[in-house]
């Protein structure tokens, strides 16, 4: 009866195969000459005093000519030098410094785009790197195939220590399921610090933003765009388009920031990506509870064995896939021990989630990075 345990994996199954499937279908994008559409990229920031000097240095070296885009940085009440900081970079031509009109990053994009010229918007935080060909293949593509919304790749910076590989191996994963739903034509989710969208969708969709949370700027607008225009989402395969952003310090900084993320989660109307986020949840939560009654039944323990690795045939499909893509492999080493740990994870991370002080409501702003 025991064994019954393992039918519960099937819908997993399914839809990881699914999403490893669509990823084998990835073809890299290589940008054009440069087009001729002036863009409007915009950075909200909070306390970023340290960061803002290097994305503002890559930005000014983009190979984009500079009367094209306009550069908004719009500081989110930083208790720091942000803003003059970032004013001390004058000499930018079509560089905009706004504080923002009101509070949360959703304000501070909105503020943003308010501020705007440009037909397209391209999004980044303050933390990230980027290379010079960032921006010219992301408007090569918008030019191309006029997509709603373009969702850029994103990775963490390399770092030594199991702490840091395991932050890698679990956003990666993000970034596979990021970029096989959306190549099957069916996106659950994306991250802000590497998006691009049309003008028009920001004013159309920002009254279903969800202003009372902190996060979920970019999911809740790509929700609101697939629900309205369809498969108009794109998947941006291309290194020159990579994004690199910085991971958590401690584990108590990355348990907040993901717990963070996944409070948004009740607010989701989007089917297929509650879908996914049930069945995941619901996997890893039987998978945990089939640990901790082996530890004191031989015949649960040998359920858990068989479950732990039907589980980890298609996350190991997804991941290697992704770091070969990434060019991360060396970090399969790391695969297995992740696995055992992941379930914990998870669940410390979702009762975290349940707790306002983690959530980060706009009436209660949390500290940088939280």
């Amino acid at each position: 009866m025991q064994w019954f345990f393992l039918i519960i994996l099937i819908p997993y199954i399914f839809l990881l195969l699914r999403i490893y499937l669509s990823l084998l279908k990835i073809a890299p994008f290589h940008p054009g000459n440069n087009p001729g559409v002036f863009v409007s990229v915009i950075v909200a920031c909070r306390d970023e005093e340290k960061n803002i000097p290097l994305l503002l240095t890559d930005i000014s070296c983009q190979n984009y000519p500079a009367d094209q885009f306009e550069l908004i940085i719009v500081d989110d009440n930083s208790s720091d030098t942000t803003f003059n900081t970032a004013s001390e970079f004058n000499w930018m031509k079509n560089l905009k410094i706004l504080r923002n009109a009101g509070r949360g990053k959703k304000k501070a994009i909105k503020t943003g785009t308010e501020a705007s010229s440009g037909s397209l918007f391209v999004t980044t935080d303050a933390d990230c790197r980027l290379g010079n060909n960032w921006l010219k293949t992301i408007v090569s593509m918008h030019v191309e195939y006029n997509p709603e919304m373009i969702i850029g790749p994103v990775r963490l910076e390399n770092r030594k220590g199991f702490f840091k590989r395991f932050q890698e191996l679990e956003f990666l994963s993000l970034q596979g399921v990021t970029a096989g739903t959306t190549i099957a034509g069916d996106p659950v989710m994306c991250n802000g610090a590497n998006l691009a969208f049309r003008k028009e969708a920001y004013p159309e969709h920002d009254g279903n933003l969800h202003d009372e949370l902190v996060s979920g700027d970019d999911v809740f607008l790509l929700h609101n765009i697939k629900r309205e225009h369809g498969n108009k989402v794109m998947w941006l395969e291309s290194p020159d388009a990579m994004i690199t952003t910085r991971l958590q310090e401690t584990i108590s900084s990355f348990i907040r920031q993901r717990a963070r993320w996944i409070s948004k989660a009740g607010s989701y109307s989007d089917r297929p990506t509650k879908v996914l986020a049930i069945v995941t949840f619901v996997t890893i939560l039987v998978q945990l509870l089939l640990l901790i009654c082996g530890l004191f039944s031989l015949e649960l323990l040998l359920v858990f064995a068989a479950f732990f690795v039907l589980k980890s045939i298609p996350d190991f499909l997804i991941l290697s896939n992704t770091l070969r893509r990434y060019n991360e492999t060396d970090l399969m080493k790391w695969f297995v021990i992740s696995q055992l740990i992941y379930p914990v994870y998870v669940v410390v991370v979702t009762l975290c989630s349940l707790n306002p002080r983690y959530r980060g409501h706009i009436s209660s702003p949390s500290p940088k990075g939280i």
